[in-house]
């Protein structure tokens, strides 16, 4: 959907985001126990000063948004500070041990930037109403996923078939397939997080070093994606998406998505928003975020995967009920200084 599209629909009465406009659910958004995502025409008109601190990525998608929610509430004064996710995860922990608290939410890209920030003690409850309309095991107290993201192994069509790609990650050094990947990329970092958690360190360096003989380095996980399809690369490592938004507009691509089962490599992760501040307000905007409509958005336009019930997934992807997750506390994924510094011994970094 075009941005001019999105906000006209968003300001608009009963219409908001990339899908048909939903009829109002008969259940309140306020109710003790939300099952469904609700529309913006039930969420209360948002007033007053606001300021949110903004993981920069997703090609302005999550710009778009914002600008369609200014434009439905005209009443709202949304300040927004842009930044690299954890430098600006980084920022609100310093701000606040200087004792100056400056945003009253935080949208981030990665859950361990938000994790980051929930660890300091700095993130509100958030009511259970809220939550609740979150998929389970998308359910925090502290911060809520907006949307999701699967970890990948995009292959090259013109070589393989889904099943001759590894169902393992760790098998994947021993595959004899040469691998793209992007080592300095942030959802890498992430996943290898999760590697270590799962596996152990010495085992995530066995990995990296076996990776590494047969690896082409790539700029971001969309140069990954790229380079799959035009056969430098067996296989990649990436986010589902890359390869989504790619095939979308080039439906002949040479690449597909294949995935493993119960390890790092299937990991879903996700993005997602802190409320720093007391009040209604911030509460009210991340009801914005859940909405019906935004979640259609995003998950039409960006390919992410809504984690609010009653949202259709992106078009092309697995049902995320077929995929074999390993079970992961995303915030758990905060701390990646051992994983730089496991990279760095490694020689990846």
């Amino acid at each position: 959907m075009q941005r001019r599209a999105f906000l006209h629909s968003l300001a608009a009465v009963g219409a908001l985001g990339c899908l048909p406009a939903a009829r109002a659910l008969a259940a309140s958004p306020m109710a003790n126990s939300v099952e469904n995502a609700v529309s913006v025409e039930q969420l209360p008109k948002l007033e007053g000063d606001l300021t949110l601190y903004l993981g920069t990525g997703e090609g302005g998608l999550y710009e778009n948004v914002l600008a369609a929610i200014e434009k439905r509430n005209p009443k709202l004064n949304l300040k927004i500070r842009r930044g690299v996710t954890s430098a600006l995860a980084n920022t609100i922990v310093a701000e606040a041990k200087a004792g100056v608290r400056r945003a009253d939410l935080f949208w981030a890209v990665d859950s361990g930037a938000v994790g980051q920030v929930a660890d300091a003690g700095l993130a509100r409850a958030l009511p259970a109403n809220l939550t609740g309309q979150l998929m389970p095991g998308f359910q925090y107290p502290q911060w809520a996923p907006v949307t999701g993201r699967i970890r990948t192994l995009p292959y090259y069509t013109g070589r393989f078939t889904a099943d001759q790609i590894p169902d393992s990650i760790m098998a994947l050094p021993d595959s004899n397939l040469s691998v793209g990947w992007a080592p300095a990329y942030a959802a890498f970092q992430s996943f290898l997080t999760a590697m270590r958690l799962l596996e152990g360190d010495k085992a995530t360096a066995d990995w990296l070093r076996g990776v590494n003989r047969r690896a082409k380095t790539y700029a971001g996980e969309l140069g990954v994606v790229m380079g799959v399809e035009r056969g430098e690369v067996d296989v990649g490592l990436a986010n589902h998406y890359y390869t989504l938004r790619l095939k979308s507009g080039k439906p002949d691509a040479k690449v597909d998505l294949a995935f493993t089962k119960n390890d790092a490599g299937c990991l879903v992760n996700a993005g997602g928003v802190v409320a720093l501040s007391q009040g209604d307000l911030p509460i009210n905007f991340i009801r914005y975020l859940l909405s019906r409509e935004v979640q259609s958005y995003l998950a039409t336009e960006a390919f992410e995967i809504p984690l609010v019930s009653g949202v259709k997934p992106p078009e092309g992807l697995v049902p995320l009920s077929s995929v074999s997750p390993p079970k992961v506390d995303l915030t758990q994924l905060a701390d990646l200084r051992p994983t730089l510094n496991l990279m760095r011994s490694v020689g990846v970094l």
